[in-house]
C-alpha cells in the first residue's frame, strides 16, 4: 500500500499516513483523503488526520515533503494547528467534570529527576485557568485540571514545550514507544561513555603508575585522552548541559546544574592543562563520572518503570480488536477495533478472550476472571442478564455481551483514573521532601563556592577536584524520589490485591489508624439479603404489600431494595419518592402516601411497635401508610466467609474495632458477637455514625471507616481515612479514600500491613537520603572523596531509594486465607 501524501513529486510514505510509525498488524484505522483510503497506526492519529482534512486543512498533507522525523515533531505540528482543542480529538483522553472544567491525562518526555517534576508542576500551575496539576515521577504521567473558558489545552501543551519538555495525551501504546525511545537513547549514550571511559583509563593508568615517563609521552597521553573525552562530554553528557541551561533560563536550580558545572569545570580545566602542559588533567574522572551517572539513571529508569507497572497493566487490559455481531441475533461476525464499538453493539467473547467493554450478557453462561480488577482469583459465574466488566477474561464458554459503557465511562477507566490521581497526589511527608529538594541545590552551590575559596587558600592544587567532588557527590534527587517511588509501588501492589487507593494521603493515614469502624450490611455481611417472612397487617394480602414495597424501592440500589424488588413483579409505580438516608423511603402509590424503612421511620415515632418476633437473626423492615403500620418484612443476612478471620487479623494489628449499624439491637448484637467485635451501636442514623466517629477523633484517635451505602457517605467523608466496598453505592465510593474492589475483607488487613511497611520504607529512604548528603558533603569538602567516587555515590543514592521502594512490590499475603476458607489469590508476576 502506498501512503502518498498526494503530490506526484512528493515522497511515498509507508506506515501511518499521519505520523509515519509502522501500522500494527490487524489495526484498521482508515483515513479518507482526496478520494483515497489511507491507513493510520492508532485511533488518535486517525482522529487527528481526519479532523485536519475535514476542517479544510488537508493542504498540510498535500504540501509537506517529508513526514515528521519523530513523533515529537508531529506533536509540535499539531500543537501549532491547535487541534487538541477540538472536542472530537479530546474525546479519548479528556474528561469533562462540569460545564467548563476539564481533566486530562498527559505523559511527559525529558523528565530526568525530581527537580523536573517540581519545575513542570510549578510552571503549569502558574498558568491562568489551570486549577491543579500533579505529576507522578515514577510513571511520568500528569493529571491536569483546567477551566476551558480561560485556557485551552493547546496553550498548556505549548507552555510545557516552552520550558524544554514535551507533553502528549496519554496513550498506553505511545507510553511504550516513549519508554523504548528513551531507553534506546540512554543505551547509546551509556555505550559511548563506557567505551570512552575504558580507553581514557588505558591512557591514564600509565601516567599514575610509571615513574620514568617523559614529559612528551605524558603530554601525548593527555592529548589522546582529550580526543576520547570530547564525544563523551558532547554526546553522552549533553542532556545534563541542556537541562542545566533550561533550569537557569527559568531561574531555577535543578539537579542538572551542579552536574553540568562539575563536568564542565573539570573538562575545561583539563583542556587548559593539556594545551599549556602544566597542571593536572581529569579526563579519566570526567568520563568515569559521566558513565557512572548515566548507568545509575538507566537503572533508575528501569526501576521506575517497574514501580509504575500497575497502571500500565490496567490500561493494557482492554484488547485492541474484538468480534462484533452486527446483525444480532444473527451470528455473522466481523473483526473490528474496540475504538469503533458503540453503546448497544453486541460482541462475541470466546474463552480466553478479554471483554472489550462494560456490558450485560445476552447469551451464554461462563466463568469470568476479574483478578486484575478486583484481586479475587476465583472466577465469577456469569449468565444472561449478568453484568460484566471490560478487562476481565472469559474462561469457560462463549458469551454474547451487549455493550453498555465504553472508553472513559468504563469501570476500568475509573479505576485507572483514581489510581493515577492517588499516585500523583503527594502526602504531607512528600511535600516536605519536595520543598527540601527545591532549595537544596541553591545551598549546595553556596557551600561549593565557600569550599573552593577555602581550598584555594589552603592548597590551590587540590581546589579544582574538591570543588568538582562537592558538586557531584550530593543527591537531592534521592529526597524527591523517597516518597513517590514508595507510594507508586505500594498503590500498584494494593490494586493487584484488590484495594484501590484513590487519594494520595490514604496510605499514610491508614498506617497511623488506631480505630476501625465498620458498617454492617454489605460490609461485614454479604449484603445479599433474603426475604424470610412477610407479615401483613390490617387484613391486607401478602401480594399487595409486596407490590407496594417493590414500587417504593424501584429506583434504589440498596441491598434491601434489591431483595424487595425481587420478591414480586410489581405492576405498581410510585411517584414523589423521597429518600431519607438511614431511615428509608417514602412516596405516593395511587394517590396514597407510604413509608418503608426502619420501624422508627415508618411509624414516625421514637417508640414504634415491636416486630412480630425478636430472634436476633433477622432484620425487620416496616411498611406504613397514613393510618400506621401495614406490614413487616423479615430479612436475613450472613457474615462474609472471611469476616471472622479478617476481624481477628485486624485486632492482632492493635486496632480497636467498632460496629455501627442502623439495624435493630438484637441483630447487631448477634453479628458483633459472631465476629468478636466488643464495641457496637445499633439503630444508628447517618448523623449518629458521624457523631460517633467525631467523638473518637476528639479523644485523639485516628479513625478509618469502612462502609458501602448512601447512608455511609457522611461518615466516610468525616473519617480521617475511608474505605468503601466495591459493590456499594457510587456516592459511598466517591466519598472514600480507598475502594475494596473485591469482597475479600482480608484485603483490608493486608492493606494496613502494607501501608505500615510503606511508611517504614519512606522513612528509610528519607533517612538514607538525608544521612548520605550529611556525610558525603563534608567528606568531599575535606578532600576525602575523588570525583569518580562522588559519581558512584550520587548514582547509588538515587538507585538505592528506588530499589528499596521496589521491595513493596513483592509483598505477600499472609497464609490466613487458607485458614479462613478463602482461596489465596494467584498473583500476576512482576514485569
Amino acid at each position: 500500500m502506498s501512503d502518498s501524501p498526494g503530490l506526484t513529486d512528493a515522497p511515498s510514505f509507508s506506515g501511518c499516513f499521519h505520523c509515519g510509525l509502522p501500522v500494527p498488524d490487524g489495526a484498521h484505522y482508515p483515513i479518507q483523503f482526496e478520494g483515497e483510503t489511507k491507513q493510520a497506526c492508532c485511533r488518535g492519529c486517525q482522529a487527528v488526520a481526519q479532523t485536519i482534512i475535514d476542517s479544510g486543512q488537508g493542504a498540510y498533507y498535500t504540501h509537506r515533503t517529508a513526514l515528521p522525523a519523530t513523533p515529537r515533531e508531529a506533536e509540535a505540528e499539531l500543537a501549532q494547528l491547535g487541534l487538541y482543542d477540538l472536542p472530537e480529538i479530546q474525546e479519548s483522553f479528556v474528561r469533562a467534570e462540569a460545564e467548563n472544567i476539564r481533566e486530562a491525562a498527559l505523559i511527559l518526555e525529558n523528565i530526568v529527576c525530581a527537580a523536573c517534576i517540581w519545575l513542570n508542576e510549578r510552571h503549569i500551575a502558574g498558568l491562568p485557568g489551570v486549577l491543579s496539576v500533579e505529576i507522578n515521577y515514577a510513571t511520568r504521567r500528569a493529571r491536569v485540571r483546567w477551566d476551558n473558558s480561560r485556557i485551552q489545552l493547546s496553550a498548556i501543551l505549548k507552555a510545557v514545550s516552552d520550558i524544554g519538555y514535551i507533553a502528549h495525551p496519554f496513550d498506553p501504546g505511545r507510553s511504550d514507544d516513549i519508554y523504548k525511545r528513551e531507553r534506546n537513547t540512554a543505551i547509546k549514550r551509556l555505550a559511548i561513555a563506557g567505551l570512552g571511559m575504558m580507553q581514557v583509563m588505558m591512557y591514564a593508568l600509565p601516567t599514575y603508575t610509571a615513574t620514568d615517563m617523559s614529559v612528551d609521552i605524558r603530554l601525548l597521553m593527555n592529548w589522546a585522552s582529550l580526543v576520547l573525552t570530547i564525544p563523551v562530554v558532547l554526546y553522552s553528557a549533553w542532556p545534563f548541559f541542556i537541562g542545566a541551561w533550561r533550569d537557569l533560563k527559568r531561574r531555577t536550580l535543578g539537579m542538572d546544574v551542579p552536574v553540568a558545572l562539575g563536568v564542565g569545570t573539570a573538562f575545561l580545566a583539563s583542556i587548559v592543562s593539556t594545551f599549556t602542559g602544566h597542571g593536572e588533567v581529569y579526563f579519566d574522572s570526567v568520563t568515569m563520572f559521566i558513565f557512572l551517572l548515566l548507568a545509575g539513571r538507566f537503572l533508575e529508569m528501569n526501576a521506575r518503570r517497574r514501580a509504575g507497572a500497575a497502571v500500565e497493566e490496567l490500561v493494557k487490559l482492554i484488547p485492541a480488536v474484538t468480534t462484533r455481531l452486527p446483525h444480532w441475533p444473527a451470528r455473522d461476525e466481523e473483526q473490528v477495533p474496540v475504538a469503533r464499538l458503540a453503546v448497544g453493539d453486541h460482541v462475541l467473547v470466546r474463552p480466553g478472550e478479554t471483554l472489550p467493554a462494560d456490558g450485560a450478557v445476552v447469551d451464554g453462561a461462563s466463568a469470568v476472571s476479574e483478578a486484575m480488577l478486583t484481586g479475587e482469583s476465583l472466577p465469577v459465574s456469569k449468565s444472561v442478564h449478568s453484568k460484566v466488566v471490560g478487562g476481565s477474561v472469559n474462561q469457560a464458554s462463549p458469551l454474547v455481551v451487549q455493550v453498555e459503557k465504553l472508553g472513559a465511562d468504563t469501570r476500568l477507566a475509573a479505576i485507572v483514573r483514581l489510581l493515577d490521581r492517588a499516585q500523583s497526589e503527594k502526602p504531607r511527608i512528600g511535600q516536605l521532601a519536595d520543598r527540601a529538594a527545591a532549595w537544596f541545590v541553591g545551598l549546595l552551590l553556596v557551600i561549593t563556592v565557600a569550599v573552593g575559596l577555602a581550598w584555594y587558600v589552603i592548597d590551590p592544587s587540590k581546589a579544582l577536584w574538591i570543588v568538582v567532588s562537592v558538586l557531584v557527590v550530593t543527591c537531592p534527587c534521592a529526597l524527591g524520589l523517597a516518597t513517590p517511588a514508595a507510594l507508586t509501588t505500594a498503590t500498584g501492589r494494593l490494586t493487584r490485591l484488590g484495594l484501590l487507593t484513590t487519594r494520595g494521603h490514604a496510605l499514610e493515614t491508614l498506617a497511623r489508624a488506631t480505630d476501625l469502624v465498620f458498617d454492617k450490611t454489605g460490609t461485614l455481611t454479604h449484603g445479599q439479603l433474603s426475604l424470610r417472612r412477610v407479615v401483613p397487617l390490617g387484613g391486607r394480602s401478602e401480594e399487595a404489600v409486596r407490590a407496594l414495597a417493590a414500587a417504593l424501592e424501584a429506583g434504589s440500589e440498596h441491598p434491601i431494595a434489591r431483595v424487595l424488588r425481587a420478591a414480586t413483579a410489581s405492576p405498581l409505580s410510585a411517584s414523589q419518592i423521597r429518600n431519607t438516608p438511614g431511615g428509608g423511603v417514602e412516596g405516593a402509590v395511587d394517590g396514597r402516601e407510604y413509608r418503608l424503612g426502619s420501624p422508627r421511620f415508618a411509624a414516625q415515632s421514637e417508640s414504634p411497635p415491636a416486630p412480630p418476633e425478636q430472634g436476633g437473626h433477622e432484620t425487620w423492615v416496616a411498611l406504613a401508610d397514613e393510618s400506621g403500620l401495614i406490614a413487616w418484612f423479615a430479612l436475613a443476612d450472613t457474615p462474609r466467609q472471611d469476616a471472622a478471620a479478617a476481624i481477628s487479623a485486624l485486632q492482632a494489628q492493635g486496632l480497636r474495632l467498632h460496629l455501627l449499624s442502623g439495624d435493630g439491637e438484637a441483630t447487631v448484637k448477634v453479628t458483633a458477637q459472631q465476629l468478636g467485635i466488643r464495641e457496637w451501636r445499633a439503630g444508628a442514623l447517618p448523623e449518629d455514625k458521624l457523631g460517633y466517629v467525631k467523638s473518637l477523633q476528639k479523644e485523639g484517635r485516628i479513625v478509618a471507616m469502612v462502609g458501602d451505602g448512601i447512608n455511609d457517605a457522611p461518615v466516610l467523608a468525616g473519617a480521617q481515612v475511608s474505605i468503601a466496598m466495591g459493590e456499594g453505592a457510587d456516592v459511598a465510593q466517591a466519598a472514600a479514600d480507598m475502594v475494596m474492589l473485591g469482597g475479600r475483607l482480608a484485603t483490608l488487613a493486608d492493606g494496613i500491613t502494607l501501608a505500615r511497611k510503606t511508611q517504614h520504607i519512606i522513612r528509610q529512604n528519607l533517612g538514607w537520603a538525608l544521612g548520605y548528603n550529611l556525610i558525603a558533603i563534608p567528606a568531599a569538602a575535606l578532600g576525602h572523596v575523588t570525583p569518580w567516587i562522588a559519581g558512584i555515590g550520587m548514582s547509588a543514592s538515587s538507585l538505592l531509594v528506588v530499589l528499596n521502594a521496589l521491595r513493596l512490590s513483592s509483598f505477600k499475603q499472609p497464609a490466613r486465607d487458607a485458614a479462613s476458607g478463602v482461596k489465596p489469590m494467584t498473583l500476576t508476576p512482576e514485569p
